[in-house]
């Protein structure tokens, strides 16, 4: 089956990256994955190409007779390596993000879709209890990682005549707050309003850039968060198992919005107001699944 979209996401060597990874190989596009290390990179890689793809075969005429229709397939068992490809990139460095673009370009001839998915958290601990040293990776990383990716992606796309561009919301993006949440918040905040910006920019232009908000996912990202501060987590942890989803849960959703879109400026939600409004309703009614059961 041909490959209907070229999508190239960074930090998806883990987590919701890896995550779309699998939904978008799932839906016959191709995915060039990223992290900052050549062993997360491969690491993922391998993953992704040894996932089993359902292939399916047109059967033999005896076999579409015998069943009374000319549209009986057959299922094979396929995998994946010849849609893959990954690449390290640290995207705080401007020349790592178009040494990406140029990779993804040179592997697959175009991309059609860039999710700005890396992102870094901090110790749930107030600012001014935060080392000094936590505030250039968190910022670099959320804020200055996706201008880099978008300012690379738009370039490249404009050459080829169009693309969408896709930057990951989190905490922070609607003006939310919470103790130990300054840095984190901020940086996320920014990040709606660039792209928000960007894609008034771009209005004119065959290149689309839109927002991407996954809810809250039990990812080791959310866990590091509380690291060292055991009483805290437990106590989150009682609101984070009625707004919190796993990573398969929330990805194949997204992956089928980010598909179907065609709107400049467009927002993908998974958790939206109505559903967190839901879901404070009916927790005392309605038993949901153990988000956290395995790092238990």
């Amino acid at each position: 089956m041909s490959v209907t979209k070229i999508i190239v996401i960074t930090g998806s060597t883990r987590g919701i990256g890896l995550g779309l990874a699998k939904e978008f190989l799932r839906r016959h596009c191709a995915v060039v994955v990223s992290g900052r290390t050549p062993e997360a990179v491969a690491k993922a890689v391998a993953e992704l190409s040894a996932l089993q793809a359902p292939t399916f075969t047109q059967a033999p005429l005896k076999a579409q007779k015998a069943a009374g229709t000319s549209q009986l397939y057959l299922a094979e068992s396929a995998t994946y390596p010849e849609r893959v490809f990954g690449q390290a990139c640290d995207v705080t460095s401007y020349e790592q993000v178009q040494a990406l673009w140029e990779a993804a370009q040179a592997r697959f001839g175009r991309v059609d879709i860039w999710i700005n998915n890396a992102g870094l958290s901090h110790p749930r601990v107030t600012f001014w209890e935060q080392s000094p040293a936590n505030l250039p990776p968190v910022v670099n990383t959320n804020l200055l990682g996706v201008m880099y990716g978008s300012h690379v992606a738009v370039r490249g796309m404009l050459a080829q005549g169009g693309g969408q561009i896709y930057n990951m919301e989190g905490f922070g993006s609607g003006g939310q707050m919470a103790e130990g949440m300054l840095i984190y918040g901020s940086t996320k905040r920014a990040v709606t309003y660039f792209t928000d910006s960007l894609a008034k920019d771009l209005k004119a232009k065959p290149v689309q850039a839109c927002h991407l908000s996954p809810g809250i996912v039990t990812t080791d990202l959310l866990e590091g968060d509380y690291a060292g501060q055991p009483e805290r987590w437990e106590r989150a942890k009682r609101i984070l198992k009625i707004l919190a989803d796993r990573v398969e849960t929330v990805t194949p959703y997204l992956a089928e919005k980010i598909l179907a879109n065609t709107q400049n400026g467009a927002r993908i939600a998974w958790l939206t107001p109505g559903k967190v409004a839901w879901r404070f309703a009916t927790a005392r009614f309605i038993k949901r699944a153990d988000v956290f059961a395995e790092s238990k």
